[in-house]
């Protein structure tokens, strides 16, 4: 574990520090091959990577975005919009027109055309058809009217002979 670098930001426990530490960068197989290969990073090392790193300029941003844009506004966007209008334009034309004039000769074979005299006819027609219903409603009225004074009178009448039976029996 001594022999590997861990990134970490934590403090590792390791074996107490030589008077000159290094580390090495190549895995423990490489060890017992010959020293004057093997990579060893010392504080000197690092500080004069980090300084390094820290003297590199940064990408330029836009430029970066510009290689990622996806499309090319000021050529894509005028151009897709004139596409839009041209289709539009022979969408009109070639198929809304023809369906337009179909559906007016259309609508115009089965517009109505002079029904004048058929409307007074079925207004005629229907005069005489509540007037019959009328007279049939006013008949059958009076039909049960006549049924329900007489089957009220008759028991009327009944009441009365029973009413005039009481008073006998009383006065007697």
């Amino acid at each position: 574990m001594a022999n590997m670098i861990i990134a970490s930001n934590k403090t590792q426990i390791t074996s107490p520090p030589t008077p000159k530490s290094t580390l090495c960068l190549l895995p423990p197989h490489f060890h017992n091959q010959d020293p004057q290969f093997s990579l060893s990073i010392t504080p000197k090392t690092l500080t004069s990577a980090a300084a390094l790193a820290a003297a590199t300029p940064l990408p330029s941003l836009p430029e970066e975005f510009e290689k990622a844009q996806l499309f090319y506004f000021d050529l894509t966007l005028p151009t897709i919009a004139a596409e839009f209008l041209f289709l539009m334009f022979t969408l009109d034309k070639l198929h809304y027109s023809l369906l337009g004039t179909s559906w007016t000769k259309e609508m115009l074979r089965l517009s109505v055309k002079d029904t004048s005299t058929k409307v007074k006819q079925l207004e005629e027609q229907a005069v005489v058809v509540m007037r019959a219903a009328r007279a049939e409603i006013s008949a059958a009225l009076n039909k049960m009217k006549k049924e329900t004074t007489t089957v009220v009178d008759a028991k009327l009448a009944e009441g009365r002979k029973v009413e005039a039976e009481l008073q006998r029996h009383w006065r007697s």
